[in-house]
Formats: C-alpha cells, sequence, structure tokens
C-alpha cells in the first residue's frame, strides 16, 4: 500500500542540502572536541552556539513532550539507544557515544546521527559501530535500486541479525522536509503490518531520514527516569547511525553529508 507523502522538487532539495551541510558541519565539530573528559553538556553547547553562527534553528530543542526536550542535540553513551540528554556526564576512555542533531535553516531541515568511539573501545563495541554504520550505506545504496521501502527495511535486517546484533523496533526514520518528521514512517525492519498498512513506492523527490539503531543484545529498550532517554532492556551497548537522504532522477543524494560528486551536479555551492 503506497503512502502519502510530500515529494521534493530539485530546488528544494537543494534548500535541504544546506541545511543538512550544516548538520555535517555540526558533526565534524562535535568529532573534533570529543574526547576523555568533556561532558555532554559541553558537546551541546558547541553545537548550539555553531547552528546560531550559522543562522540555523536547532530543530530538537523545544520538542514537546511530558518535558520539553532541552537540547539541540541527543547524546546517548553505551546502553543509551537514543534521545540521551546533555548535562553533566563525563564521558570516559572506552565509551561509545550517539550524537544526534538537525537544523532547519531557510524553512528546510536536515538530521543526522553517527555513533563515535572514544579512545580504546573493545572490538564487540567497534564492530557494533561497524555493522550499524554498514546497514545505513545498504541502505543509501540499495534506495535507487529497489521498488518499494520493505525490500530495504529486510535487507537492512537481514543483514544486522546475521551479524549476531538486534534491530531496535522501538524507533524508525522518517520523511522530512520542512518539519524534522514527516510522512512516511521508515522503518529499519519489517513486518506483516508495515508491508500491509506502512510500506511506501521509492521514487524521485522522496527525502528520508534514514536512521538504523542496533543493540549488542536485546532489540528492547526501556525509559529512564528523565522521560526522554532510552536505554537497553540487558545495560548492553547501542549504535545509531542517521543520514538524510534524497532520491533524485540521478540516485540517492546524501544531504547531510561531506562535498560529494552529485553536489555539483544538482547545483549546490557549499558553504
Amino acid at each position: 500500500m503506497d503512502r502519502v507523502v510530500t515529494l521534493k522538487t530539485p530546488a528544494e532539495i537543494l534548500k535541504m542540502r544546506r541545511a543538512g551541510f550544516l548538520v555535517w558541519k555540526a558533526h565534524q565539530l562535535v568529532q573534533s572536541l570529543l574526547r576523555p573528559g568533556i561532558t555532554t553538556r559541553e558537546l551541546d553547547t558547541a553545537v548550539e552556539q555553531f547552528f546560531e553562527s550559522q543562522g540555523a534553528e536547532g530543530l530538537f530543542k523545544g520538542v514537546p513532550g511530558r518535558v520539553p526536550y532541552p537540547a539541540v542535540t541527543c547524546i546517548s553513551v553505551n546502553e543509551e539507544v537514543v534521545h540521551g540528554i546533555p548535562g553533566p556526564r563525563v564521558i570516559q576512555d572506552g565509551d561509545v557515544v550517539s550524537v544526534d542533531t538537525g537544523c532547519r535553516l531557510e524553512g528546510w531541515c536536515g538530521d543526522a546521527a553517527a555513533t563515535y568511539p572514544v579512545g580504546t573501545v573493545d572490538a564487540e563495541k567497534m564492530r557494533l559501530l561497524r555493522v550499524t554504520k554498514a546497514a545505513l550505506d545498504l541502505a543509501i545504496e540499495l534506495l535507487p535500486k529497489r521498488k518499494y521501502w520493505s525490500e530495504i527495511a529486510a535487507a537492512m535486517q537481514q543483514f544486522v541479525q546475521k551479524e549476531g546484533f538486534a534491530v531496535v523496533e522501538a524507533f524508525v526514520g522518517h520523511g522530512i522536509g520542512r518539519k524534522m518528521h514527516e510522512e512516511p514512517q521508515v522503518p529499519n525492519f519489517v513486518n506483516a503490518q508495515f508491508v500491509q498498512n506502512g510500506d511506501f513506492r521509492l521514487q524521485p523527490g522522496l527525502v528520508l531520514a534514514i536512521e538504523p539503531m542496533v543493540n549488542m543484545g536485546t532489540r528492547n529498550v526501556r525509559l529512564k527516569r528523565d522521560f526522554w532517554t532510552q536505554v537497553t532492556a540487558d545495560g548492553r551497548a547501542s549504535a545509531h547511525f542517521e543520514h538524510t537522504v534524497a532520491l533524485t532522477e540521478k540516485g540517492a543524494y546524501v544531504l547531510t553529508g561531506p562535498v560529494c560528486e552529485l553536489d555539483a551536479e544538482m547545483g549546490f555551492a557549499p558553504c
């Protein structure tokens, strides 16, 4: 069953690329600062100041909930899966740190996440990061080659499970454009309900925030008392990678990545 989605024109995709490029730059800033001894609040402050300096609005701060979300980044450490609130927590050697952030620039949004190793990280955690990023890369590769999202979601799920890890099913990716969350819902797994009621056709103009979250152990998560932070039910590590990706006549266009070959063809001039 096809979903009703808002397709973007090439001109609109270019506007989203400008927002996405700022999100990529924000991640470069995080990587330059991330080290043992820094707090998650310090990382969030740096990203917030960067967005302000570029005339962009952070997407996350003020998102409604039982408590409005208080920061421009979600920073989730080790067993934290997603929506970790930045604060006084000090990053330690051996941590894996998931940073998710997004911004709106001139009315258009970009959203991306990555999980970063800090210092000396054990081999299994590093493998978790590689597999999760590879699942995202697989989805981007298949986007111009498949007809329906369910085909890609099935490939992602099979890849992750073959590696012995679990795809988080409590959270999914999403369409994105003028709003951070638009239709369609973009799961990283397939079940009968999605195939019957949620699947959608892949066509030029589609812009998706694709974001696999993968756990080392159980797929199950639980909510912490801060009403936002989600952690693995078994306390084992999790990883999260995300890009905002447009499907164009020329192929998959990663809007939250570094300068690429498609930029010149689409007419994007780096900031």
